[in-house]
């Protein structure tokens, strides 16, 4: 999983636009106390990861960077749409 993240990282890191969404979206991920628990890292908690990975790809999960970048484009505009 490890991997997954650092090319998600190089992938966002090339789209300076979405940053800000990216570091949103990491905090709203990370479990609370994260501290608490290893690896000791403010990642997303391996179940999560793994239901979501199984939900969007199935039994061979393979992060595709455009998923990524849609993934933020997707919630940066929900986050700019007004409340009603």
């Amino acid at each position: 999983m490890t991997r997954a993240f650092v090319r998600a990282g190089a992938v966002v890191v090339r789209h300076p636009s979405l940053w800000p969404t990216a570091v949103r979206q990491w905090v709203r991920l990370t479990p609370p106390r994260w501290w608490r628990q290893a690896p000791h890292l403010p990642v997303p908690s391996g179940e999560y990861l793994a239901f979501r990975l199984a939900t969007q790809y199935g039994d061979e999960p393979r992060i595709n960077d455009d998923d990524v970048l849609n993934y933020l484009r997707w919630c940066r505009e929900l986050e700019q749409r007004p409340v009603r």
